[in-house]
């Protein structure tokens, strides 16, 4: 196989003889000046980095643990071809631990006055903005002996939203509310309901639902039916502060408040509710209002994309305030916080009352899983000091609850993966027994 650019180079001046350089000194001196000229005819005909014109294109978002696609245009208006190995430079984030070199790097040739495009596929490993770094180039001559670098700055952003996991619940859950709007039973009937549709009597309904003006116009006793009440306002409250940050597993409690609250409001706007999103902890972290059903999903999942729990304690009166303004009307206010007992003690039940006296309130937390199978370990002395330390812990999760239900609070405490469907169950629930 014939040798090309410096392997071809060194090896023909490797196999000419010395003798024919005359002393020794002579002949390296010559090799020495044949190398350094080839090095400076290599690097003059190495195309230059700095006029290059580099653009970008592709997708601008991605869920949680899927792939982005960023395309670099490189655009090459030299008289020289560009031979050059170029790395697009991300935050580390932007891809598993271990493959950002291969991910990062890739290898192009742009004739001269044409472009050329690379993709970089990346795929984060969190939430949030990832804003593209500088874009490093390295030009080659033709014998690959020398080599022009350069960076340019590209920007380009790629907002990284929450993943959704809970959405394979969804279907059944939708199921159980067309139940209770009437469309697959019989719907129900009673104050404080819709009105729906007119139906021939059947013996054992209530004469109350009976319509006199159209059993008049017709030859048969006409009765009204109902539907749940639909167009209820609903407030997400998410709890941005220091008890969001603790992991239960390999993240922390606030991305699964963050599920079950989309689960939720999918759920919600299908119902046809209104529903609104505000993250608090000291101050207004995100507010969503005001969208239509289309468009509350979207909107919900792009404001939760840059959400990161703050250590500071959660200002219970300040959220109180907030939840306050934002639902000026009666609303179901969903709470997704701790049941932690000092911070439900001293922040939350001096205020709830501000809130229970007008709105209904369901409050949802982030069970940890490892407590649960610690209550149940045995076999030796720390086994048994681990159960009676999560007994203890579960026994105050328990109390704090119950003083919730007693001011009014519907509870919901579950694992991870059991709180977006516990939720739904409960705002379920609270729509069938007619309380929103």
């Amino acid at each position: 196989m014939p040798l090309t650019g410096r392997a071809a180079l060194v090896a023909a001046i490797g196999s000419i003889p010395i003798g024919i350089w005359g002393p020794s000194w002579t002949g390296i001196l010559a090799v020495d000046g044949t190398l350094a000229l080839a090095c400076a005819c290599d690097f003059a005909l190495a195309a230059p980095v700095r006029r290059l014109v580099l653009t970008r294109s592709g997708d601008t978002s991605a869920r949680l643990g899927e792939t982005a696609d960023v395309t670099l245009t490189v655009t090459n208006p030299s008289r020289r071809p560009l031979r050059a190995r170029l790395r697009d430079g991300w935050p580390p984030s932007s891809w598993p631990s271990g493959t950002e070199v291969e991910a990062s790097r890739h290898q192009l040739t742009v004739p001269p006055g044409e472009r050329r495009r690379v993709t970089t596929r990346l795929r984060p490993t969190r939430r949030g903005d990832r804003q593209a770094d500088r874009v490093t180039v390295r030009s080659y001559g033709p014998l690959g002996l020398f080599s022009r670098q350069g960076g340019h700055q590209v920007p380009w952003t790629v907002r990284v939203l929450p993943p959704f996991t809970s959405r394979k619940h969804l279907p059944s859950k939708l199921a159980r509310l067309r139940e209770l709007d009437g469309r697959t039973s019989v719907l129900t009937r009673g104050e404080g309901t819709e009105f729906d549709s007119l139906r021939e009597y059947v013996p054992g309904d209530d004469t109350r639902s009976i319509d006199w003006r159209a059993t008049a116009r017709q030859s048969a006793v006409a009765v009204r039916t109902w539907r749940p009440e639909r167009d209820r306002h609903i407030l997400l409250v998410l709890d941005t502060g220091r008890t969001s940050a603790g992991r239960v597993g390999d993240a922390p409690r606030l991305d699964a408040s963050m599920d079950a609250a989309l689960l939720l409001a999918a759920l919600a706007s299908r119902a046809g509710d209104r529903v609104d999103l505000l993250a608090y902890d000291r101050r207004v972290r995100a507010l969503v209002q005001g969208r239509a059903a289309g468009d509350v999903l979207p909107s919900l999942v792009n404001a939760m994309a840059t959400l990161e729990p703050e250590l500071v304690e959660t200002d219970a009166r300040g959220l109180t305030a907030t939840a306050l303004r934002t639902a000026p009307r009666r609303s179901l206010i969903v709470l997704l916080t701790t049941l932690d007992t000092a911070p439900v003690e001293q922040g939350l039940l001096p205020v709830l009352s501000q809130l229970t006296q007008r709105h209904t309130v369901l409050l949802a937390s982030v069970a940890d899983p490892h407590i649960a199978r610690m209550a149940t370990a045995r076999g030796d002395a720390d086994a048994v000091y681990e159960a009676a330390a999560a007994a203890q812990a579960q026994s105050e999760r328990h109390r704090t609850a119950e003083q919730l239900r007693r001011h009014g609070v519907t509870v919901v405490d579950a694992t991870p993966d059991d709180l977006a469907p516990a939720l739904a169950d409960a705002y379920l629930a609270l729509k069938a027994a007619g309380r929103l």
